[in-house]
């Protein structure tokens, strides 16, 4: 836990700023990559582990910049910099061709585990700030972002096609969540600004 839980006054807007412009993109693209792989159940192998790949190089290395770029504790910033350094990682060997059972498995635990990090970490932030708009939604994010990632984990996925259209299912659910966060992120930055 941080040393204080409410955020520098000198620091807030640059901060907050930042925070709710990148959940905005993270969210967007989130999405967009959730219905190409759904939209395409037939996708090729290749297809599949590029866009798997994709959206894990985006979202490790949005977390390995807020790791360098946040106000943050020093555990905090390191969970987000194993976050994204696993992320950018197990996306780089996403973009591989898997074609047997045991490489689809192993890339259903990476993407699980992966989605855990995150979610964890995204849990923290939350939890550590208080003052943090949109906190509800933030802890709320990084809650789903966890069970996705405990479903990748448990459910029987035997097919690089079968698991990309479950983690864009999940990508939509969680991009769709990740905007509504970064949005009332923006509204309560805009009050925190008319207060002062």
């Amino acid at each position: 836990m941080p040393a204080s839980t409410t955020f520098p006054a000198s620091t807030t807007p640059r901060l907050l700023s930042a925070l709710w412009q990148t959940a905005l993109v993270w969210g967007v693209v989130a999405v967009v990559l959730g219905v190409l792989m759904v939209g395409w159940p037939t996708a090729t192998v290749l297809v599949g582990a590029i866009l798997l790949g994709a959206y894990l190089v985006v979202s490790g290395i949005a977390q390995v910049a807020a790791a360098f770029g946040a106000d943050e504790s020093a555990g905090t910033r390191v969970l987000f910099f194993i976050t994204g350094i696993l992320s950018v990682v197990l996306g780089l060997l996403a973009f591989r061709n898997f074609g047997d059972g045991y490489a689809v498995l192993l890339l259903g635990i990476w993407v699980g585990v992966g989605f855990i990090f995150q979610g964890v970490s995204e849990t923290v932030m939350g939890i550590s700030y208080p003052d943090l708009p949109g906190r509800g939604w933030q802890v709320f994010f990084g809650f789903i972002t966890v069970l996705a990632g405990m479903v990748i984990l448990v459910w029987p996925i035997s097919s690089i096609g079968l698991l990309v259209v479950v983690t864009g299912v999940w990508l939509i659910v969680l991009g769709i969540v990740q905007i509504v966060k970064a949005l009332q992120m923006r509204r309560g930055i805009t009050r925190l600004e008319r207060s002062r």
